[in-house]
């Protein structure tokens, strides 16, 4: 499959089949990650991979509550936790320098490279910003300078997704001059 093929089949999958993720896949999901860019090539991050009876007491403490909409979320066989670290001076500076926060950039390359790779294995994700960053932190012991940014399901989707409406280019790309 080539990358523009994987792009078009990556959906935001709300519904998982109940079949768990075979080792192999989820470990090219993790080189995926793993060989994404980051800033300085800092890897500003760590990512929590939750399964089984950790996954599921996680679940039912992050979207419990007003966080109840992601709880979807829970059937996944996999759930990843992505952690920022602002542990060094040279990430600290450049944020400070530039205002951007480059941790939650790389955070989102990495998280895309995992998606691309898993909509390539016929695997579904979806992006979860909407749960207990608090219970999170805390069940995931974060240490100072860390935080729980956003976490990913991963899973077989259960049926087909439909395709969302995307802008029309003119409204999208703006060239400063023509081509």
């Amino acid at each position: 499959m080539d990358i523009l093929e994987a792009i078009k089949k990556r959906k935001s999958v709300r519904a998982y089949a109940d079949k768990p993720v075979e080792d192999e896949k989820l470990r090219l999901c993790l080189e995926a990650v793993k060989l994404s860019p980051s800033a300085c090539n800092l890897q500003p991050y760590k990512i929590h991979i939750l399964t089984g009876k950790n996954k599921d007491e996680f679940c039912g403490q992050v979207f419990s509550g007003t966080y109840s909409a992601c709880s979807f979320a829970a059937k996944a066989p996999v759930i990843f936790a992505f952690v920022s670290s602002k542990k060094t001076f040279t990430g600290w500076a450049g944020n400070q320098i530039q205002g951007t926060d480059f941790p939650l950039i790389d955070i989102g390359i990495a998280g895309e490279h995992l998606a691309l790779q898993a909509a390539a294995l016929g695997l579904g994700t979806c992006w979860l910003g909407w749960f207990s960053k608090k219970k999170a932190d805390k069940f995931l012991k974060t240490g100072f300078g860390e935080k729980t940014e956003i976490l990913m399901s991963l899973g077989y989707p259960a049926g087909e997704t439909p395709a969302r409406p995307r802008k029309k280019d003119d409204e999208l790309f703006f060239f400063t001059e023509k081509i």
